[in-house]
């Protein structure tokens, strides 16, 4: 069975001076035009080619070797390159731009323009479209996450507590501001943490890895990282919140924390400019 708008792997039925014909089953003959046949492998009929297949300007199903931003059935965030009476056309890495209808446009979007869109596929026209109504395509299963489990987050925007985002394509979660210690934008994917599931359902999230595995976890990488700069480091706990976070990737608050426990053992020394290895 040949899913429209995901990778297939496609049998090869016929070499044409124009490319080839796979085996689409009911959909019939699908053509993979000659510029998307892999140079470095030369395909015979009989053998198996993973492809992705779509509509072309005309509606007719084709295949590509290309790999587009997103899939049907999931979540990116797509640049507006044109909009017309029909619709809002997004670029998503194929030469068709992929529609998205004014009925499923959530707020103004003008040509330049980012947005986080659900890839669907039309029951009416079988076309792959894209919606930012996100909503009807979240929270169809109870959420199963575990505190400080780690999870893919989609940055979709900010709201009046923080930011919005989508936790392993499948639940509405949000970072609290005092959580975002980095600059955040919609379109941006992280690695995040589960926080907290509240009694109704919502779903706080932290940045950072949670309690003592977090705390050995930036201990090791500090300790690392002066091993490799001869055992002195240009930061401390004065440092720019930003020049933490560049260098260890956390908030200044959870590095002071590591730098005190580190202390407290005696392994390091803390300096105004500077931690260093103690000797």
């Amino acid at each position: 069975m040949v899913l429209i708008g995901r990778f297939n792997t496609l049998q090869v039925i016929k070499h044409t001076g124009f490319g080839l014909y796979l085996d689409g089953a009911r959909h019939g003959d699908i053509l993979l035009p000659k510029r998307y046949i892999p140079k470095d492998r030369p395909s015979e009929v009989g053998d198996w080619l993973d492809v992705f297949v779509y509509l072309d300007s005309e509606d007719r199903l084709i295949a590509t070797t290309q790999t587009p931003k997103a899939q049907v059935g999931e979540f990116a965030s797509l640049k507006v390159v044109a909009r017309n009476n029909v619709g809002i056309f997004l670029d998503w890495g194929l030469p068709k731009d992929l529609l998205l209808p004014h009925s499923e446009e959530k707020r103004p979007l003008k040509i330049g323009d980012f947005c986080v869109v659900y890839l669907f596929l039309d029951k009416r026209t079988h076309r792959i479209t894209a919606t930012m109504r996100l909503d009807r395509h979240l929270g169809g299963t109870p959420p199963n996450y575990t505190i400080g489990q780690a999870v893919e987050l989609l940055i979709t925007g900010p709201s009046d507590l923080g930011f919005n985002a989508i936790i392993n394509y499948e639940h509405w979660g949000l970072i609290h501001k005092n959580e975002a210690f980095k600059s955040l934008r919609s379109g941006m994917r992280e690695q995040g943490y589960i926080k907290q599931i509240r009694a109704d359902g919502k779903i706080d999230l932290s940045l950072q890895p949670l309690g003592e595995q977090a705390a050995s976890s930036l201990h090791e990488q500090i300790l690392d990282k002066l091993q490799a700069h001869d055992g002195v480091l240009f930061v401390s706990d004065k440092s720019a919140p930003h020049v933490i976070t560049r260098t260890f990737g956390v908030s200044k608050a959870t590095f002071k924390k590591a730098l005190g426990g580190l202390y407290k053992q005696g392994l390091i020394v803390i300096h105004p400019d500077r931690i260093e290895l103690s000797r």
